[in-house]
């Protein structure tokens, strides 16, 4: 974890921004895959993570905003704990690891509540995520189970967000530390994308590596010829020349701050022609974007200027046609780049869409558009110095898709139909870097990835 004085000033800063009440903090426990004692990689909440950096199950927080106090509560291991899982130090050891003087065992948690309750002092907490939660803040706070998320504090979610989305020199550090790991998970992806390896082969060595690096995934590893699916799981396919695989992981730090790249390979170490003409549209198109980030622009702009060199390359190679400006405004390019051009990230991969996107990505200059493709744009709203986006255009070829609107006949004007059959099976192509907003412009994070369609290809073929 970080230093005391870290957590002591998060939390002193989120006093400041709130009014009076109680912050009510629940932090993860454990969840089991099939019984009990057989659980899931545990991983802790974020905002606990952040603003008491205590990476336990079983542990709650609450910051007194009137008395200007925290407390942490949870439970000494007994001995029959210890046994199996180990010696851990008490609750009060651990709390004053991150600046916590006040302690108190679970059972103290409903009581302290309740009181306040009768007093007519607000609670403030953040919208949960896990069921159990959501029954815990039922029994604490008496609040129906479907009306929880609805109950969770505007004023709170604010001042979280605000807060969390400006990274510290410390959390870019980790970040940057998540990375390093994550290079040597792609430069391994490149070496072994041969035909006839199977794609389980590659996911588990890279993933390997994310654990060798002191952690694990950020997120469930996306590695498939089938890149036309933007969140494929599967790695069932074995792989053969010509096959161009798409790579989107990241490691995540023992702190929990994730890394997430998108490399795509061809299979073999050479791309064919049709396959690099489409290659240096995505490239293209986010080396545009990533030179247009700095504090004062709004991503969605960015994004829609990514859209306008897509869709420009597409026309270049006969797949678009029309006016590109016209195009991108009436949503034509969506049929190949359908989803947003990054999000935020930092201790979650997605950072912070557990407590709501309309609140993340967009505010009130700024709304969610109902355009599809443009609607599943999770950032949109003015860059800040000490963001940390992801840079992630690509170009798909989705035959469902692509019938669905032929079918239909929409934006015939601007896309070139007649032409895409030979695309039918071509996948996808997305590329993805982790950027910072820095006060005069922006900065790549980590170690360069081979990128170009050279460096990639030399990094296949070694």
């Amino acid at each position: 974890m970080f230093e005391p004085k870290i957590y002591i000033k998060r939390r002193d800063f989120l006093k400041k921004q709130m009014p009076s009440g109680l912050v009510l903090f629940l932090g993860n426990d454990e969840s089991p895959m099939n019984y009990t004692a057989n659980a899931y990689h545990f991983r802790q909440d974020s905002s606990f993570l952040y603003f008491f950096g205590l990476d336990t199950p079983g542990l709650a927080a609450v910051i007194d905003l009137d008395e200007k106090k925290d407390v942490v509560f949870g439970d000494d291991f007994e001995i029959e704990d210890v046994i199996w899982m180990g010696y851990l130090p008490t609750v009060q050891d651990r709390a004053s690891e991150v600046g916590v003087k006040q302690t108190g065992p679970l059972k103290a948690l409903g009581p302290m509540l309740k009181e306040a309750q009768e007093k007519g002092r607000a609670i403030h907490f953040l919208p949960p995520y896990r069921p159990e939660n959501i029954l815990k803040l039922q029994a604490l706070l008496g609040i129906r189970p479907e009306e929880v998320k609805a109950k969770a504090s505007p004023a709170l979610i604010k001042a979280v967000v605000a807060q969390r989305s400006l990274k510290s020199d410390e959390e870019v550090a980790e970040i940057e530390k998540a990375l390093k790991t994550t290079y040597k998970m792609y430069v391994t992806a490149m070496s072994m994308a041969l035909p006839g390896i199977w794609e389980k082969d590659i996911a588990g060595r890279i993933d390997g590596l994310a654990i060798a690096g002191g952690g694990v995934v950020a997120f469930p590893t996306i590695l498939s010829r089938d890149g036309q699916f933007l969140h494929n799981h599967s790695h069932k396919n074995r792989l053969k020349k010509g096959d161009l695989l798409v790579v989107d992981a990241g490691a995540q730090t023992p702190l929990g701050y994730a890394a997430d790249i998108t490399r795509t390979i061809p299979i073999g170490g050479k791309f064919t022609p049709a396959q690099k003409d489409i290659y240096e549209i995505v490239l293209k198109a986010q080396e545009t974007a990533i030179k247009a980030i700095k504090p004062g622009v709004r991503y969605r702009d960015i994004h829609l200027q990514t859209a306008r060199v897509i869709a420009s390359g597409l026309k270049a190679v006969g797949l678009m046609k029309g006016d590109v400006e016209e195009a991108v405004l009436q949503g034509a390019h969506a049929l190949f780049f359908p989803h947003g051009l990054g999000h935020m990230l930092g201790l979650d991969v997605h950072d912070m869409e557990d407590i709501g996107e309309g609140f993340v990505g967009y505010d009130e200059g700024i709304q969610r558009s109902s355009q599809f493709g443009l609607a599943y744009l999770r950032m949109a709203k003015e860059l800040r110095a000490g963001h940390v986006m992801t840079v992630e255009p690509g170009i798909y070829f989705i035959p469902v898709l692509i019938d669905k609107w032929q079918k239909e006949g929409k934006f015939a004007d601007f896309i070139a139909y007649e032409r895409l059959a030979r695309y039918r099976g071509f996948g996808g192509i997305r590329i993805e870097d982790d950027v910072l907003v820095t006060r005069d412009g922006r900065r790549v994070l980590g170690k360069p990835i081979p990128k170009t369609p050279k460096r990639i290809e030399e990094a296949v073929i070694g």
